[in-house]
């Protein structure tokens, strides 16, 4: 019998890219995202191309009460999820004193409240039925605290911590919970946090959406705890924890300070 993967902020990178591996491994999707359009063209052509269905909920998840709408519409609809990916979320640069609170709100809500609401929903059903695989999508920047992006940072030391906590809840249920980690990539979130191959960053390899996308996917399957893309990403983030705290946080800073003058400066 098919399985049904649910992916949230599948309009684009990342998810856009989980959603086509998805489906070439013959799993039925349900994609969540704000913008329709985008949806509804990444379905038309993922039911032309694979032999899947495609079922598309249009919601701003950052708006408190979404996820459980999403929840109740597919319970109406008799569509049970095997596989859960929150990958939906948003940042932003700049000193958190001159930030917009708005938007700092907005990327708590959807960075950690829906992530955290969608896999308190969809859990037990899972439990229910003996089975079922989540990926949330945190980044290499769950490890430290982040200068001028003091509130992304946080939220994804939040998935972090979380998805390593439930996890270890479930570990002897058959349900696995993969807390995704990429570094620098190619997605719809450089542009969000006007990061996109500018100022420091012109010209640096990032990695592809689509190879994060395959690594996540296969290391959701295996039951990976924790996975991070990239050897060079693996070593920097294992060696934090060999260096003093105030060492990293000063690090962190001048980076961040030099890639938001970057920013800043165009």
């Amino acid at each position: 019998m098919s399985k049904t993967a649910l992916i949230t902020g599948a309009s684009g990178g990342i998810g856009y890219e989980l959603a086509k591996v998805h489906a070439e491994k013959g799993i039925n999707l349900v994609l969540v995202a704000r913008n329709k359009n985008k949806l509804e063209e990444l379905r038309s052509e993922i039911e032309t191309d694979k032999k899947v269905w495609v079922y598309t909920v249009t919601k701003d998840l950052s708006l408190p009460g979404s996820p459980q709408e999403v929840y109740d519409e597919l319970k109406t609809k008799s569509i049970a999820i095997d596989y859960l990916i929150n990958n939906a979320g948003i940042g932003d640069y700049g000193l958190f004193a001159e930030s917009d609170w708005n938007k700092q709100e907005q990327m708590i809500n959807l960075n950690v409240t829906a992530l955290a609401h969608f896999t308190r929903l969809f859990l037990p059903d899972m439990i229910c039925r003996g089975g079922g695989r989540i990926m949330n999508v945190a980044s290499t920047a769950s490890f430290q605290p982040g200068p001028t992006m003091s509130v992304y940072f946080a939220t994804k030391a939040f998935v972090l911590s979380f998805s390593e906590a439930i996890n270890q809840e479930l570990r002897d249920i058959g349900i696995t919970v993969t807390a995704l980690c990429p570094g620098s990539t190619h997605s719809g979130f450089q542009a969000a946090a006007a990061d996109a191959e500018r100022g420091l960053f012109a010209g640096n390899k990032f990695s592809s959406a689509r190879e994060v996308a395959e690594y996540g996917y296969n290391a959701m399957i295996k039951g990976k705890a924790v996975a991070i893309h990239g050897f060079k990403n693996s070593f920097l983030v294992n060696s934090i924890r060999f260096a003093p705290r105030s060492l990293i946080l000063k690090l962190t800073r001048k980076i961040q300070t030099k890639k938001y003058k970057a920013v800043s400066n165009q």
